[in-house]
């Protein structure tokens, strides 16, 4: 079992950059595929980033590719996803998800969430 801690939301204006931070405690976090979803207001929980659980593999939502950059440590037992270029609506709660299976984009695949953190983008 995993338990996850995301940090580094905040307030940004649009075009500015965040990022975010998701620390795992427990075991085995180097055989955790690591998703990055978000859910705005009124909106479905929906993937942005995943990352393969050797950092090797990784795969993007077409709205935020080319903007965010997901990443993790290992030895920190961290996953990073760095947003630049922030639009309004990417507006949203961020949440880290783990998975002890291969890469996926379905929310329902990810056994472990954190308790998200807020982003909000100005215009």
């Amino acid at each position: 079992q995993v338990q996850l801690v995301e940090s580094g939301g905040g307030l940004v204006q649009a075009g500015g950059s965040l990022r975010l931070s998701c620390a795992a405690s427990g075991r085995s976090f180097n055989r955790y595929t690591m998703g990055w979803f978000r859910q705005a207001p009124g909106k479905e929980r929906e993937f942005v980033a995943y990352i393969s659980w050797s950092g090797g593999f990784t795969y993007y939502a077409d709205s935020v590719k080319g903007r965010f950059t997901i990443s993790r440590d290992n030895t920190k037992n961290t996953v990073y996803l760095r947003m630049s270029s922030l639009k309004p609506e990417d507006t949203a709660v961020y949440y880290c998800a783990a998975r002890t299976g291969g890469t996926t984009v379905s929310t329902r695949d990810y056994e472990y969430w954190g308790q998200g953190t807020q982003v909000t983008v100005s215009s």
